[in-house]
C-alpha cells in the first residue's frame, strides 16, 4: 500500500474514450493527482445493455481498481451512474462520484426547459429527468435516446457528413420544445459538440457534467485529506479491449500517444479487495 493516501491514483472508469471528457477536466483543475484510466472498450457501447450486465460490468471494473490501490473512483460513464451507483457505495469501501448529479444540478441553475441526450439506458432510467425534478419540480425535462452517438465517435466519424444527419435527428425534437439547456448525457457526447452547436440555436446552453464531477472530486479530496501536494504521476491507461485502436482514437484529444496497457479484468473479479461486507446481491442491485 501506498505509504502517503494523497500519492494515491485517481481512479476513472468509461466504456471507451468518452471517459477522456472527464480526464481532461481532471488535468486542468487537479494537476496534481496522478490518474489510472480504464476504458472498457472490449464490451462498448453500454448504453445498448441491460441493467444487470451494466451492474456486473461496474462490479468487475471496481473489484480492479480498488485492486489497484485507487483512492477515489470517477465513474465516467453516464449509464454506469445511472444504473449501478447504489450497488457502488452498497458494496464498495472507497469514495465514488458519478456524473448525474453534478450534470443534473448545473442544469437546474441555468434554465427551467432542459433536454437531455442520452444513451438509450441511461434514457430509460430517467436517472436525470428524476435527479432534475427532485432538485426544482418547476422544471420541464425532455429525454431523447441516441444509440448511435457512441459507436460513431469510438470509430472516429465525428466529422462525418452522416454524423450531423444524425445528430440533427437527435435533436430535433428537443428544438421543437424550445429548450433553454442541453444535457450531455454521456461521456462521449461533448466530443461532438462542434457539430451538436452547429444545429442548436444560439440561445441553448450546454452542460458537461464532466466539469461539474471534477469540481466535486476536488471538493470530496480536500475534504477527506487526500489531495495530492506533491507531482502528478503519468496517467496510467488500461483497455479491455485492443490497446492500439484506443490509443489511436485518443490522441487528438490528449494531444500525444498515449502507452496503453490492455488488462484481463476476469482475472480479478473474483477479489474481494476493497468490497465492504454486503449482502446486497446483482438483481437487488439494480
Amino acid at each position: 500500500m501506498t505509504t502517503d493516501p494523497g500519492q494515491q491514483r485517481i481512479g476513472i472508469f468509461d466504456s471507451g474514450v468518452g471517459g477522456l471528457t472527464v480526464l481532461t477536466q481532471l488535468y486542468r483543475q487537479l494537476p496534481n493527482e496522478s490518474i489510472l484510466y480504464f476504458g472498457d472498450t472490449a464490451r462498448l457501447p453500454y448504453g445498448t445493455r441491460t441493467p444487470s450486465e451494466i451492474v456486473e460490468f461496474v462490479r468487475e471494473i471496481m473489484a480492479w481498481l480498488v485492486e489497484q490501490d485507487v483512492k477515489m473512483v470517477i465513474m465516467a460513464c453516464n449509464t454506469s451512474s445511472a444504473l449501478a451507483m447504489e450497488m457502488v457505495q452498497a458494496e464498495f469501501d472507497i469514495p465514488v462520484l458519478g456524473v448525474i448529479l453534478p450534470g443534473a444540478q448545473a442544469a437546474v441553475q441555468q434554465g427551467k426547459r432542459i433536454g437531455v441526450i442520452a444513451t438509450p439506458a441511461t434514457a430509460a432510467s430517467n436517472a436525470y429527468r428524476n435527479a432534475i425534478l427532485e432538485m426544482d419540480d418547476s422544471c420541464l425535462v425532455w429525454q431523447v435516446s441516441c444509440p448511435a452517438f457512441v459507436p460513431l465517435v469510438e470509430q472516429n466519424r465525428i466529422h462525418d457528413p452522416y454524423t450531423c444527419e444524425v445528430a440533427r435527428e437527435y435533436l430535433a425534437p428537443l428544438i421543437q420544445q424550445r429548450i433553454d439547456t442541453l444535457i450531455y448525457g454521456c461521456t462521449h457526447y461533448p466530443l461532438l459538440a462542434p457539430v451538436l452547436r452547429s444545429l442548436l440555436p444560439a440561445g441553448v446552453t450546454s452542460i458537461d457534467p464532466a466539469v461539474r464531477v471534477v469540481a466535486a472530486a476536488a471538493r470530496e479530496l480536500e475534504l477527506l485529506g487526500l489531495r495530492n501536494a506533491g507531482t502528478a504521476l503519468p496517467t496510467r491507461f488500461c483497455v479491455s479491449g485492443p490497446p492500439q485502436q484506443f490509443a489511436q482514437l485518443s490522441v487528438q484529444w490528449l494531444g500525444c500517444t498515449p502507452a496503453v496497457e490492455k488488462i484481463s479484468l476476469p482475472t480479478v473479479v473474483r477479489s474481494e479487495a476493497g468490497r465492504k461486507p454486503s449482502p446486497v446481491s446483482l438483481e437487488s442491485a439494480e
